[in-house]
């Protein structure tokens, strides 16, 4: 018998070595390197259809995917409009925060057109149940099975052909043809190499459960990835109600479009208007808070930021951001101390973005320069005021994408004022009873907030 061949992989990164090191060269980290045994070749020689011919690019056909509803809106959108027959999807994000819960929903609603399999490798049939009639789970084709192994997974799938597949969740799942343990990178590749098969060759949608690392990305491989058709994050911080779906990839539609939740007893509940729903609580005639409307893929949503200015007692001035990247905030008090001449490099700075929502596009740039100024003057900001816009490190105020949505849902809340870039002007109609103010620097803008 051949001896068979072990190395040594990384568990952070995938990163495999033919000997033991004690610091992985390609993320640095340290102890992270396992012994594994050599990957199974189970997968060589397998077709994900019947082979085809070269034809030339007018010839390939470009009809429509057809799609299936899941019966919830919100996950549709973020989807890219339903479920595409074969499709492969990734579901990631922090423990508890609503991935089981959100496809056990949803598997309930696809389970009324066809035959559903919700693979539960992590709980017993028992507790998925339990959470099941907490969320009125009723439907009559939705099957359940609590096993870990992926070849008795394949084999119940062939036997019961169902029409839609959950695996919760694939870090879990082992394939016997692999010594490593359940969850270690040669695992997780291998099974959803298999699993991407199944959903490939029989046009199974497919729906696989992902736990995150600490620094918030799937745990595994990042091949996994690249691997699945559609990769989606859940967000949300854990003192809110509020969980935000992001599609971080999608090869049947658009990236980083999302879906908002609201997670209540009887489970995860749709959230369509979340402008509405970010701003209930919106303090007025408050200084340091101020409406921004930012682009989450093709929808726009109206969030309120809030800053804090106050004098700093410790040697060193504290800078702390939640919902928004903390080098940017940096970036715009140094702008603000040195282009527009506010003393506020030396006093403490607080900023959050209300709601629990994380904002990353830099559209939202004026409206935090705006935030800081009126909490540092002690002056509010008009209530009906939204504003928004890129601001360069001369201070110069840039143009951003879609300022046409950004505007209309600001009309359509009520808002009569914003505050734009210049260059979004051209040929922008302003909606009926909204002001449209243009600035160049970020100085004039905030001359036209506080005039």
């Amino acid at each position: 018998m051949a001896r068979q061949k072990t190395f040594f992989t990384c568990q952070q990164c995938g990163f495999q070595s033919p000997k033991w090191l004690g610091k992985c060269p390609d993320c640095q980290q340290w102890n992270t390197l396992a012994e594994e045994s050599s990957v199974s070749t189970a997968t060589k020689g397998r077709s994900l259809a019947a082979p085809g011919r070269p034809q030339r690019l007018t010839e390939v056909d470009v009809r429509e995917e057809d799609r299936l509803k899941c019966g919830i809106s919100e996950l549709d959108r973020t989807l890219g409009g339903g479920v595409v027959s074969g499709s492969l999807v990734l579901v990631g994000g922090d423990p508890g925060i609503g991935k089981s819960t959100l496809l056990l929903q949803a598997v309930d609603q696809l389970a009324r057109r066809g035959k559903a399999l919700y693979v539960t490798a992590e709980e017993s049939a028992r507790q998925v149940k339990l959470r099941g009639e907490r969320l009125g789970i009723s439907a009559e084709e939705l099957y359940l099975l609590a096993e870990t192994s992926l070849e008795q997974i394949i084999q119940r799938v062939k036997e019961l052909q169902p029409d839609f597949l959950v695996i919760d969740s694939i870090q879990t799942i082992f394939t016997s043809n692999l010594e490593s343990a359940p969850g270690s990178v040669s695992q997780v590749r291998e099974c959803a190499g298999r699993l991407m098969l199944l959903a490939k060759g029989d046009g199974l949608p497919t729906f696989l459960v992902g736990h995150v690392t600490k620094d918030g990305a799937i745990a595994g491989p990042r091949m996994l990835e690249h691997m699945v058709d559609t990769v989606l994050y859940f967000e949300g911080d854990p003192g809110h109600p509020y969980r935000i779906l992001r599609a971080v990839k999608n090869r049947f539609g658009s990236t980083n479009e999302i879906g908002v939740f609201e997670m209540k007893e009887e489970g995860l509940t749709e959230v369509s208007n979340p402008s509405e729903l970010f701003l209930a609580e919106r303090p007025e005639k408050s200084a340091g808070s101020a409406v921004v409307p930012t682009l989450e893929g093709s929808r726009p949503i109206l969030v309120e930021l809030q800053a804090l200015v106050s004098t700093s007692t410790f040697g060193t001035p504290q800078r702390t951001a939640i919902g928004i990247e903390h080098k940017r905030i940096a970036l715009l008090v140094a702008i603000l101390e040195k282009k527009v001449e506010f003393s506020i490099a030396g006093q403490d700075i607080f900023l959050n973005v209300a709601g629990g929502v994380r904002l990353d596009e830099p559209a939202v740039d004026l409206g935090a320069i705006a935030a800081l100024a009126s909490s540092h003057l002690n002056r509010s900001i008009e209530a009906q005021t939204v504003i928004f816009g890129e601001v360069g490190l001369t201070g110069e105020v840039r143009a951003v994408s879609r300022p046409e949505l950004r505007v209309r849902e600001a009309a359509r809340l009520g808002f009569n004022r914003c505050v734009l870039p210049k260059g979004n002007l051209k040929n922008l109609e302003p909606p009926q009873g909204m002001q449209l103010i243009g600035v160049r620097h970020a100085s004039e803008a905030l001359e036209a907030i506080f005039d």
